[in-house]
């Protein structure tokens, strides 16, 4: 198939796009920086935000994956969330109604779901808001016989940059390097996602998901704690110390103060602590089922994601 890709330049595009490309797939590559990526494909530099571009990249594609979002705990303009996030899919979904392309993949996130326990979607923070209506724009294209599938990954881990997209990478860089000063919320389960089943998870969902079909792309649910206690298995470093959630939040609401007095980005926000505050885990079983997905076990995708650390030029060899 020829696949737009919109979002390949981020952590998981990429993976993505490489996935894609293995498999004989002829790509467009959207992005602001896309000429400059190095990827597979053509490269089309456009913004997710202009309609128009968004359509002609598509035109002559037999499918759109949709990667492209803003992924940040926080901005000075929150309506930029709303432009990305929001807005990119809506132009998505309307060049492949204009063009008649026939499968549309986005990706959404664990966070557009409801953690365990509750029966609604949180909104803590501009992202997580975003994504979760988003993630009700996808539905409603569904009801109207949009082509649109969608696939949640969890938190997206491996090799490669210390990203906002790749959080758990940065927070166990950060450790080895003696610069986390503890972790929130260790005691409560996350759904551990290597980056490369992720990207798998989206070719086999592009190539043969149903369409309407919602898929977990989760991995080994876990709680915090146990990543750490790996990290120390594997180096010899002590987990870090827990943060109590009253102090992280009041961490936050200084944070937030910071930032919009000063600039910058903060560290952690209110919002963010009170995603910290749930269960994310995943049944990743409709996409085991349906798409053959498979998962690395969270020890094995840990000690590829030290030795990658470990192995970037400008990296000390952290204890």
């Amino acid at each position: 198939m020829k696949v737009l890709v919109t979002g390949g330049t981020g952590y998981l595009g990429r993976s993505v796009v490489r996935a894609l490309a293995s498999r004989g797939h002829d790509l467009v590559i959207f992005a602001r920086g896309a000429s400059r990526s190095g990827l597979p494909g053509t490269a089309i530099d456009g913004d997710i935000r202009d309609r128009g571009a968004v359509e002609r990249a598509a035109a002559g594609c037999d499918a759109i994956s949709h990667s492209a979002a803003l992924v940040s705990i926080w901005r000075r303009r929150p309506q930029d969330f709303d432009e990305v996030n929001v807005g990119g899919l809506r132009h998505v979904i309307a060049a492949a109604t204009a063009l008649g392309i026939p499968r549309v993949l986005y990706t959404s996130s664990f966070v557009a779901l409801p953690p365990r326990g509750r029966t609604e979607p949180l909104i803590a923070n501009d992202y997580q808001r975003t994504k979760v209506e988003a993630d009700r724009l996808a539905g409603q294209a569904v009801d109207e016989g949009r082509p649109v599938i969608r696939v949640y990954p969890g938190v997206v881990y491996g090799p490669g940059p210390s990203t906002e997209g790749n959080l758990v990478g940065r927070l166990i860089a950060d450790h080895l390097r003696h610069q986390l000063p503890g972790v929130i919320g260790p005691e409560n389960n996350w759904s551990y996602a290597y980056v490369d089943d992720v990207a798998a998870g989206h070719c086999a969902a592009l190539e043969r998901g149903r369409i309407g079909g919602r898929y977990a792309l989760g991995g080994e649910n876990a709680p915090q704690r146990r990543l750490f206690e790996i990290v120390q298995q594997l180096t010899g470093r002590r987990p870090p110390m827990r943060i109590p959630f009253p102090v992280a939040a009041l961490l936050g609401a200084m944070e937030e103060l910071r930032v919009s007095l000063f600039g910058g980005t903060p560290l952690v926000t209110r919002g963010a602590v009170d995603i910290f505050r749930h269960d994310w885990s995943l049944d990743s079983g409709d996409a085991i089922h349906d798409l053959g997905y498979a998962q690395t076990p969270l020890t094995e995708g840990v000690t590829r994601t030290i030795a990658s650390i470990r192995n970037r030029p400008s990296a000390a060899h952290p204890a």
